[in-house]
C-alpha cells in the first residue's frame, strides 16, 4: 500500500477517534498493525497529527477561547475559573508523563495491551453510565478545583493506550457530577495543552533524527490535514450524540473492536 495512502488512512483514524472515548493512540497503533507496519515506525507521525484534531477544536470553539481571553484581561471570575480549571487539570499529565515517559513508550509498542485495555474501558463506562448520579455542574467555570484536579488524575489512566484521554476525562467528569455535554466540552478543551504537551514532549525526545530521511514530513502533513478535517466533522456530532443517547453506544463498540483485535493478534 502507498505510503501516502496509508498516511491519510490514519489522518482518518485520528480525526474520528480523537475526541470519542475510544482511544485514537490505540485505534492509530492497531491500524499501523493492520496495515503491516511496526507502531514504532509511525510513533512520531501518530502522536504529530494529532495536533490536527486539536486545531479543529480550536477553530470550532473560538468565540469561547477569545471569550476566556478578553475575560482574562477584563479580570472576569468565570473567565479566571474556567482557565484555571484546565491549567488544574493539566498538571497530573505533566507530572506523571514527565516521570513515566519510557514506560509509556514502551507500552505504544504493545498492540494486546491496547486490545484489552479497549474492552476493559467499555465495562468500566457501561457502569459509570449506570452508577453517574446528579449531575450538579453545568458549566466549566462551575466545577470546583478539587474536582478539576481529580479529573486531571484520571485522564492520566489514558496514558495506557486504548485506555482513551477523552473517555478517561468525560467518564471522570460524569463520576464527579459534571453534566454530559459540559463533561465532553472539558474533555475537549483539556485535549488542547494535554495533546501540545504530548506532542512537545515527543519533538523533544526525537529531536536528534526528526531531520533524517526517517521522518517524513510530507505525510505527517497529509495526516495532520486529514485527522483536522475530520476532526471538524466528528466534535459536533458527537457532542449531540452524547446529550441525546449517553456513552453506551461507545461501549459496546469498544468491547467488540477490542474483542475483534484481540482475537485476531492471538490468532495472526
Amino acid at each position: 500500500m502507498p505510503l501516502f495512502i496509508v498516511a491519510i488512512l490514519l489522518g482518518i483514524v485520528e480525526g474520528l477517534t480523537e475526541f470519542i472515548p475510544v482511544s485514537s493512540t490505540g485505534h492509530l497503533i492497531l491500524a499501523s498493525e493492520l496495515f503491516g507496519y511496526s507502531a514504532e515506525q509511525w510513533a512520531t507521525f501518530n502522536i504529530v497529527i494529532q495536533l490536527g484534531a486539536i486545531l479543529a477544536v480550536i477553530v470550532l470553539y473560538w468565540r469561547t477561547f477569545w471569550a476566556v481571553i478578553t475575560g482574562l484581561f477584563k479580570n472576569e471570575p468565570g473567565a479566571w475559573r474556567f482557565t484555571i480549571n484546565l491549567l488544574i487539570a493539566f498538571l497530573p499529565a505533566v507530572a506523571i508523563g514527565l516521570v513515566a515517559h519510557s514506560a509509556i513508550e514502551a507500552m505504544l509498542g504493545a498492540p494486546k495491551i491496547v486490545a484489552v485495555a479497549l474492552i476493559v474501558g467499555g465495562i468500566a463506562i457501561l457502569v459509570i453510565e449506570r452508577l453517574i448520579g446528579t449531575q450538579r455542574f453545568h458549566g466549566i467555570a462551575d466545577i470546583p478545583y478539587g474536582r478539576a484536579l481529580a479529573i486531571g488524575f484520571i485522564q492520566c489512566f489514558a496514558m495506557v493506550p486504548g485506555v482513551s484521554r477523552s473517555g478517561a476525562s468525560i467518564m471522570g467528569a460524569l463520576a464527579l457530577g459534571v453534566e454530559r455535554r459540559t463533561a465532553a466540552e472539558f474533555s475537549f478543551f483539556l485535549a488542547v495543552p494535554t495533546m501540545i504537551g504530548a506532542t512537545s514532549l515527543e519533538l523533544w525526545t526525537n529531536r536528534d533524527t526528526l531531520g533524517s530521511a526517517s521522518v517524513d514530513w510530507s505525510l505527517i502533513g497529509i495526516g495532520f490535514a486529514v485527522s483536522f478535517i475530520v476532526a471538524m466533522l466528528v466534535i459536533r456530532w458527537f457532542v449531540g450524540i452524547v446529550s441525546k443517547h449517553g456513552f453506551a453506544p461507545f461501549a459496546w463498540y469498544r468491547i467488540l473492536a477490542g474483542s475483534a483485535a484481540l482475537i485476531w493478534l492471538v490468532m495472526r
